[in-house]
């Protein structure tokens, strides 16, 4: 048999058993994976502190304000969830009666819903979702506690495996690993960087379009919309799609829900296809269609967490390719960029 066969073969198995692991052994893989992440984009700011205050010390500040901002971000997430929450709640007759007038609309066009979920739409059926948001919250909070533990030992260590890497006999492949790891680090900041500004400029545009149109609730439509930005594409479709369902609730006409769901929808559009790539420039150079396989794909494997963390370890592994001539193709192929004009530049 051909050897080029066989390793293709071999390959095949490698990554499908590699796969496996992942989706099998979530519990222990995406609390890594999510510390590395943190570990990398925090590392600037230990190691500026580091040069002011003891190590330990400055290791102390460094997950104290990584803390800090989580639970920031995820108080805004509840405070806005909460605020709908609690608008539903008090509206749940609006509510209740706008859904059987919408299946009734739809029985006219011969599309059915099923008629148990008629039956069970109803204020305990509202409850339990709730309770199911509740429990996901607390496995949310052993989660992240998990993930700072990590980020914690991972910062202590980093100096130490940097040394052994160094200390290694192959000094060539020791090389490409610091250089990579080094790349992802600032493809990881900028990408952060980018999606953050991304996300203000989408919440503030949402909150002011809230106001101006007279959707209630325009500041929680803000937040919910600056938070789910961090998630590619399914954070985008969610904050466009939700208040463009509560504007329906709230008029029982299509007029606003019609204007909302466009406008959001220009809005994303413009600050996803150009805001964005006119910052990342060349630096984070991927096929859209490889970002979208990438947050469906760990979206799979591990669930919402995984659609988040899809793209940057998308970055990582591109990066990596990068730094191994035998491996650049993968990259190139998947740039989603045109290859330079040889003839021309000639």
């Amino acid at each position: 048999m051909d050897n080029s066969v066989v390793r293709i073969a071999c390959a095949l198995i490698i990554a499908f058993l590699v796969i496996d692991a992942f989706y099998f052994a979530d519990v222990v893989f995406e609390p890594v994976a999510f510390a590395l992440f943190a570990i990398i984009i925090v590392w600037p700011l230990q190691k500026a502190l580091e040069t002011r205050m003891p190590r330990g010390l400055a290791l102390i500040v460094t997950v104290l304000v990584t803390l800090a901002v989580v639970v920031k971000l995820a108080s805004m997430v509840a405070w806005g969830g909460g605020q709908v929450a609690q608008w539903v709640s008090q509206n749940f007759t609006r509510v209740q009666s706008l859904y059987v007038a919408g299946t009734n609309w739809l029985e006219e066009y011969d599309i059915f819903i099923v008629s148990t979920v008629a039956e069970h739409f109803n204020a305990s059926s509202l409850l339990r979702v709730f309770q199911e948001i509740a429990t996901r919250l607390n496995s949310l909070v052993a989660f992240s506690l998990l993930v700072f533990l990590f980020m914690a030992m991972g910062l202590l260590e980093a100096e130490e495996f940097k040394a052994n890497l160094q200390s290694l006999g192959d000094q060539t492949h020791s090389a490409r690993l610091i250089a990579a790891g080094a790349k992802i680090g600032q493809k990881f900041r900028q990408y952060m960087l980018v999606r953050t500004l991304a996300s203000v400029l989408t919440g503030l545009v949402v909150w002011v379009f809230s106001l101006v149109v007279g959707l209630e609730l325009a500041a929680a439509w803000g937040v919910i919309a600056y938070a789910l930005n961090y998630i590619p594409l399914i954070g985008t479709l969610v904050s466009t799609i939700l208040p463009t369902l509560f504007a329906f609730v709230q008029t029982g006409s299509w007029e606003l829900p019609t204007l909302v769901l466009t406008t959001l929808a220009i809005v994303q559009f413009l600050i996803g296809s150009y805001f964005e790539p006119l910052f990342t420039a060349k630096t984070l150079a991927i096929s859209p269609f490889v970002v979208m396989f990438a947050v469906f794909f760990w979206g799979f494997i591990w669930g919402l967490p995984g659609t988040f963390i899809g793209v940057p370890i998308l970055i990582a592994f591109l990066t990596v390719c990068e730094q191994y001539p035998s491996l650049q193709w993968i990259a190139v192929l998947l740039s989603g960029q045109a290859p330079p004009d040889k003839t021309h530049n000639a």
